[in-house]
């Protein structure tokens, strides 16, 4: 049995129009090179693919901002870009994302490249990926300059989402500011983290890993089955909620108070699992903001993550989806 009914998904919905995000982290463009295969090259032993179409899409946090947006809520984005094509293309993709209620606070340099994600594909298939990036910690006066951009922003936010994929934003300074002034301000606090700096986020109120950072992290399998295992891992993290990703075994949500719920998955058909990730953690970060209580919030985000993981790229998911997933769910239950 799930802890939400229609009426309280309603009034949760209802509450996002009221709603800021502050969205910190990596930003990534990326860009979907589709075509056909009609012969291999005589160059080398690979496929030649004649390119038909090119798109550009927000990854990272700009994903995560682009679905807080599609939920009707206005979103800060806090985060660096190059000076280059890449940088001017993802400051544009942000500022034209739907509803008009994003504002850009962004740090840009000439020492390192907007990060950038190039996938080309045949016949729906990928075939190969470039990636174009820096790994290492921004510098330490570009780090203090987001803290300041963090804090300012924090100033009229309802929760702060930290979206780690260890491309150098989310540095110790950066962790560290922003989780002292949310917590100041009473702010929820929901991470998105990778291994390197998954300590750093002490005192979060939800730490959103999958089941391969927590292993990475812990240095031992996980044990998703197991809950005295889980509250150990969530007491090792030192945060409130522990909410942890299984892929097609769905989530485990491990709380203070001693409480596990377990999520099935709810995907029928998976035809992309890019932005999955960014897309729970949107919903958990709304919920949460708009009152949901943890447990509510996972639910949420399960259903969305149900409906990104169906359709092909990185996408966004409507409150309009949502409903008519929630509404098929429980008519499925019901009989």
């Amino acid at each position: 049995m799930i802890p939400l009914g229609l009426d309280r998904l309603e009034e949760i919905l209802a509450r996002a129009a009221d709603i800021r995000v502050t969205v910190v982290g990596d930003l990534m463009l990326d860009i979907y090179l589709s075509g056909t295969v009609s012969r291999i090259s005589p160059e080398a032993p690979v496929p030649v693919v004649h390119v038909e179409q090119e798109r550009h899409a927000l990854g990272g946090a700009g994903n995560v901002a682009a679905n807080v947006l599609r939920l009707g809520a206005t979103c800060d984005v806090v985060g660096f870009v190059g000076r280059d094509s890449a940088g001017i293309q993802l400051e544009q993709a942000i500022q034209s994302l739907p509803g008009g209620k994003v504002h850009a606070r962004l740090v840009s340099g000439t020492d390192r490249p907007t990060t950038t994600k190039t996938r080309v594909l045949a016949r729906k298939q990928q075939v190969v990926r470039f990636d174009v990036e820096r790994a290492d910690d921004l510098p330490d006066d570009v780090a203090e300059q987001i803290a300041v951009l963090v804090r300012e922003s924090l100033d009229d936010a309802d929760v702060l989402v930290l979206e780690d994929y260890d491309k150098g934003v989310l540095t110790p300074t950066v962790i560290r500011a922003a989780v002292h002034a949310a917590r100041e301000r009473g702010l929820p606090i929901v991470v998105d983290p990778k291994f390197r700096h998954v300590f750093d986020y002490r005192r979060a109120t939800v730490l959103k890993p999958n089941a391969h950072e927590v292993t990475s992290a812990l240095g031992v399998p996980i044990r998703p089955t197991d809950d005295e295992w889980l509250q150990d891992a969530r007491t090792r993290f030192q945060c409130e909620h522990l909410l942890v990703t299984l892929g097609e075994e769905g989530m485990v949500l491990t709380s203070e108070d001693g409480s596990i719920l377990r999520i099935p998955a709810m995907a029928r058909e998976v035809y992309d699992v890019s932005g999955a990730g960014d897309t729970v953690t949107a919903f958990v970060a709304v919920g949460l903001a708009c009152g949901a209580t943890a447990q509510e919030a996972a639910v949420l985000a399960n259903f969305a993550a149900a409906i990104e993981v169906g359709k092909p790229g990185v996408a966004t998911v409507s409150p309009d989806e949502l409903r008519e997933v929630f509404v098929r769910h429980l008519t499925e239950v019901t009989v």
